[in-house]
């Protein structure tokens, strides 16, 4: 619930500031009367995305077993894939966001009236897809009982909604100028923790993969911890719930959580080092010369 109330936050936010910006453009430019435009857009990418997780979470229950696990593990890791794009396009397009946004918008206001909605719809509904694919990775991997089967269960939907709402909140607020938050600490903080979150979603991918016989491997353990940290306990279901942990992982889990998580976080905790250090390069550069 933690994990998913932290995404739903995150990517919430993330879509929240991209309504901010286009609705406050045109309130500054004194086009209020294209409002409803933007939020014709918003709820349709809205609509799309909840159809989208219902596709995902009833869709596949008339397939075979091989079937299913097939695709959760194939669009496990499509959504590890999206999300650490995400992440790290977060770092380096968001100062450039705002002027890209009003740059569409000026372009869409001049042509016909579903122009403006469609900008919206695309800025908003790229969040949503991504945010609906992930959480329901996420909840896959962390309702997925010793069994093997996936418990039913409304915990990891009650955490993303929360998390949205907080974002929705959030995102109001700094609108009207009630708050002043962090956003490059705020990215920086949910990024890493993600990394942790999309290396476990990588893993129960794996393992998906492996119980649809695609990949070997699946009674190859790497670890079995499950006397010391039983997944009934209320310690197992918070590093369960939280990091996707799996008390008994095979190699090929283990392997695939660590080929993920040590280069992507590594990457991603040095990387505003390496971009100021080519600043500060680039701007010796034209003195030297």
């Amino acid at each position: 619930m933690l994990a998913n109330f932290l995404i739903g936050l995150r990517e919430g936010l993330e879509a929240a500031l991209v309504v901010s910006i286009l609705i406050a453009y045109l309130v500054k430019t004194d086009r209020r009367e294209l409002l409803p435009r933007i939020w014709l857009g918003v709820g349709i990418a809205v609509a799309i995305s909840l159809a989208f997780g219902a596709a995902l979470t009833f869709g596949p229950r008339g397939l075979t077993f091989e079937a299913q696990e097939a695709i959760g593990g194939l669009l496990s890791l499509v959504a590890v894939a999206f999300v650490t794009w995400m992440i790290f396009w977060m770092a380096t397009a968001a100062r450039g966001l705002g002027a890209e946004l009003r740059g569409q918008i000026d372009r869409a206001a001049s042509g016909n009236r579903w122009s403006l909605a469609l900008v919206a719809m695309l800025a908003v509904g790229r969040e949503g897809l991504e945010t609906a694919l992930f959480l329901w990775a996420a909840t896959q991997a962390g309702t997925r009982e010793a069994t093997g089967v996936v418990a039913q269960t409304w915990e990891p939907l009650v955490g993303a909604s929360l998390g949205i709402a907080c974002a929705i909140v959030l995102g109001y607020l700094i609108y009207r100028g009630a708050i002043s938050l962090n956003l490059s600490v705020f990215f920086t903080w949910t990024g890493a923790f993600l990394i942790l979150v999309a290396g476990g979603v990588l893993a129960y991918g794996i393992h998906d993969l492996q119980e649809a016989g695609i990949l070997p491997g699946l009674h190859d353990i790497a670890f079995d911890v499950s006397a010391t940290i039983p997944p009934s306990s209320w310690y197992g279901t918070v590093l369960k719930g939280v990091f996707n942990f799996s008390p008994v992982t095979t190699k090929f889990e283990a392997a695939a959580w660590l080929a993920y998580v040590i280069p992507v976080g590594a990457l991603f905790l040095l990387r505003p080092r390496l971009i100021q250090s080519r600043l500060v390069r680039s701007q010796r550069s034209p003195q030297e010369n």
